[in-house]
């Protein structure tokens, strides 16, 4: 009985879905998405502060090429021209992360302006371009001194 309930659902299912190539629903977001340190660069610029991915990647035995995420893409300085690319692509969202150390380059304390500043003006050219912005709060990019006090697992 087994059987034969699997071999029925198996072979009802089509893998071309008139709902997958057809159409997408209303407000589907066409987007693409990055992180922080594998497309930001300016890894010590306007106050930013040292990430664990800058320490790891600063030792040339942790990665095989010797790569590391000093100046990345440089979407830090390039950013305007990331966004007409979105756009020219027909993009109408955009996933990317905080470089924590970036606004908290000590991980607690003084906000740096200049952190802030960079996202909220990487914001408002994505909304002027109609592109909708969705942050993403962390993705592993944690300030060096956070982690240099025990990191998450610091209780």
């Amino acid at each position: 009985l087994l059987l034969s309930t699997l071999l029925s659902i198996c072979s009802s299912y089509s893998p071309e879905e008139p709902m997958l190539y057809d159409h997408f629903p209303d407000g589907f977001l066409w987007g693409t998405a990055t992180a922080a340190f594998q497309i930001e660069g300016a890894w010590d610029e306007d106050g930013k502060g040292p990430s664990v991915w800058d320490t790891f990647s600063s030792d040339p035995s942790n990665i095989a090429d010797g790569s590391n995420g000093k100046v990345a893409c440089d979407s830090y300085h390039k950013y305007e021209e990331d966004v007409q690319i979105m756009k020219s692509l027909g993009l109408n969202s955009y996933r990317f992360s905080i470089s924590w150390p970036r606004i908290l380059p000590s991980g607690v304390g003084e906000v740096n302006q200049a952190g802030v500043k960079y996202y909220h003006d990487l914001i408002d050219s994505l909304l002027a371009a109609s592109i909708q912005p969705v942050v993403t709060l962390f993705h592993w990019d944690l300030p060096q001194a956070l982690q240099e006090q025990g990191g998450w697992l610091n209780a």
